[in-house]
């Protein structure tokens, strides 16, 4: 059984609605003492990270993410779900992440052009992979919906195992032995998010 954790900061009807498009059961689970129980856990968020960050250690599910993903199930992170797995991050000042995948998240730099970037970064565009089950079935080069103004920036490049260009290449996918995420958002992104989350269900 899948869990996908509330912390109110996430769209999670949507989330579960893909997940309903794939005849899966899943539940909107609140109680972090509860997170054991399931097989796998999926960490939605859309909002700043620091605020997402306050709202997990009020409801305890900074430490129960923490302790479930150290039991080696599957996690996978969601757009700002997934920077959440990271260290810090840069955005409104420095805030602590859950530490599970090394490396911070920083604002897209748009001091390298003549023209600033247009953030946030939102659309359609391709996330490019290589050899991870994740996107099995997939092109090299696949096109998902993005929304979002900071990027991750991993300590080692192992965990990258997605790459997309907005300006310049930056990683939209990562993974650490059974810690993962994703930029963009699968539950927006059609039949190649529905993969997505098909392929995490099957892992």
């Amino acid at each position: 059984m899948i869990a996908i954790v509330d912390y109110n900061m996430g769209n999670l009807a949507s989330v579960r609605n893909a997940f309903d498009l794939l005849g899966e059961r899943v539940v909107i689970e609140s109680d972090p003492e509860k997170l054991s129980q399931y097989d796998r856990i999926i960490l939605p968020g859309v909002g700043a990270f620091g605020d997402a960050m306050d709202h997990l250690k009020e409801r305890g599910m900074d430490e129960a993410v923490a302790e479930y993903a150290q039991s080696g199930k599957y996690v996978l992170g969601i757009c700002l779900g997934m920077q959440l797995l990271f260290e810090s991050s840069e955005e409104f000042g420095i805030s602590q992440g859950l530490g599970l995948i090394p490396g911070r998240v920083v604002a897209f730099d748009s001091s390298r052009f003549h023209s600033p970037l247009k953030v946030p970064h939102m659309g359609w565009n391709r996330m490019f992979t290589k050899g991870h089950p994740l996107f099995e079935g997939l092109d090299e080069g696949h096109y998902l919906y993005f929304v979002h103004s900071y990027h991750v920036v991993c300590e080692d490049k192992e965990h990258s195992i997605g790459q997309s260009v907005y300006g310049y290449e930056f990683t939209s996918a990562v993974a650490r032995n059974n810690v993962m995420g994703i930029q963009p958002h699968p539950e927006k992104s059609h039949h190649n998010g529905l993969r997505i989350l098909k392929n995490f269900i099957t892992l």
